[in-house]
Formats: C-alpha cells, structure tokens, sequence
C-alpha cells in the first residue's frame, strides 16, 4: 500500500474501483438509501483502491476495470494518444494502472514484446465490438500493454513540449498530463534550463586543482 509519508500514493490509492461482493458481509451499509445493515452476495459497489484491494486479499470482492481504462479511453489512447485527456481521467493514471494490474490478475509484459501494441489493441477492438465476458476478459489482460504504449508516446511529446514550448502555449497542454507526466515535464524543462545556464557562463572546463602543484625535486 501507500507509504505513510507519500501524499500523491495516499490520494491515488482514493481512487475508487468497482467492484462486486463475493460473500455476504453484516453490519455494513453500502447503500444509504436502504436500512439491511448488511451487503448481499452479488452486489455491485465502488469502493476506495485501498479499501477494495484489502477486501480483495480477504477474497471478500472482486475487482472489475474501473472507467479511466475502459474502451473509449482504449481507442482514444490508440488513435492519438499525445492528445488523450488523462488528467481528468485518473490523475495518477499510471500508477493507479500499475497497482490494479496485479489484483486483475495480469501478465507483466517483457520490453522486448512491446512492439505487439498496436497489434494487440487493434486486436482487442477487432474481436470484440459488442462487449460481454470474452471482451471484458481480454481488455483486463491489455491494461498492461495499454500503459506501457500509452507512456512510450506521451513521453516523447512531454520531452518535446518541455524543450521547445512557451509557457503560455505549453500551459493547454500541462492540463492533458497525469500528475506522474507534469512531474516529468518539470524535470525536463529543469534540465533544460541548467544546460543553458551552464552553455552561456563561466568556461566548460575547469583545470582540477590537483594540477597546479609543483612536484617536489628529488633530493
């Protein structure tokens, strides 16, 4: 879970999630509208990522792919993906992506298969147009792929914005990023920046100081 310390792993893990209740589960209300006092088995809710990831452990819900990775986002994310509102999907989109994976039971990608990408999303459009289980069972299985193709893109153009964009034009484009990529955009214009200042000040090289001392005469 979050470290204790960590703010932006405290608000991601506030993210919520659906998810659907595996056992019958008194005194809790999940509904406010109904006085039970307890959660059916089968029920449907969303919850917390920290809350849901604990109940998961316990086998008590499982997890289902929250709204930011659905399949609109999926095809936006195939067609433009530098273009792609992430923000106002999940501010910590990758992180977020990173911690769900594990729990939807998901394959860790090798770098050396991510050139399958494109096909696989291409794929996953192809063979299922009309949803249902078999469609939810592979877009589960994609998440991976999905962050992994969505960050090659992005970072390319955060890079580029941040090198040769004015902060009046670049500000449009800050508000499409997650918070991990305005944390990237920022290093970058900070590297930007100390490689100009060390270009137009003082000499490039300095003689180390151990090169200036006299050796002393054999005697």
């Amino acid at each position: 879970m979050a470290n204790y310390y960590d703010i932006d792993g405290i608000l991601m893990e506030e993210e919520f999630v659906p998810v659907v209740f595996q056992k019958a589960i008194n005194g809790v209300n999940i509904d406010e509208s109904t006085e039970k006092g307890c959660v059916e088995q089968g029920s449907k809710t969303e919850l917390p990522f920290w809350l849901a990831h604990e109940l998961h452990m316990r086998q008590a819900v499982s997890i289902s792919v929250p709204t930011c990775f659905n399949q609109k986002t999926r095809l936006e994310i195939q067609a433009d993906a530098a273009c792609v509102d992430l923000r106002s999907r999940c501010p910590y989109f990758y992180e977020f992506g990173c911690k769900l994976a594990p729990l939807l039971c998901l394959a860790i990608i090798h770098p050396n298969l991510l050139w399958h990408i494109c096909y696989d999303l291409s794929e996953i459009v192809r063979c299922c147009p009309g949803g249902g289980k078999s469609a939810q069972y592979m877009c589960d299985k994609s998440i991976g792929l999905l962050l992994s193709y969505a960050f090659q893109i992005r970072y390319k153009e955060v890079l580029h914005k941040a090198h040769t964009t004015a902060f009046a034009a670049a500000s449009k484009f800050l508000m499409l990023l997650t918070k991990e990529e305005t944390y990237l955009y920022d290093a970058a214009q900070s590297s930007m920046l100390a490689f100009k200042k060390w270009r137009m000040g003082g000499p490039r090289l300095q003689r180390a100081s151990i090169l200036g001392r006299k050796r002393k005469p054999a005697e």
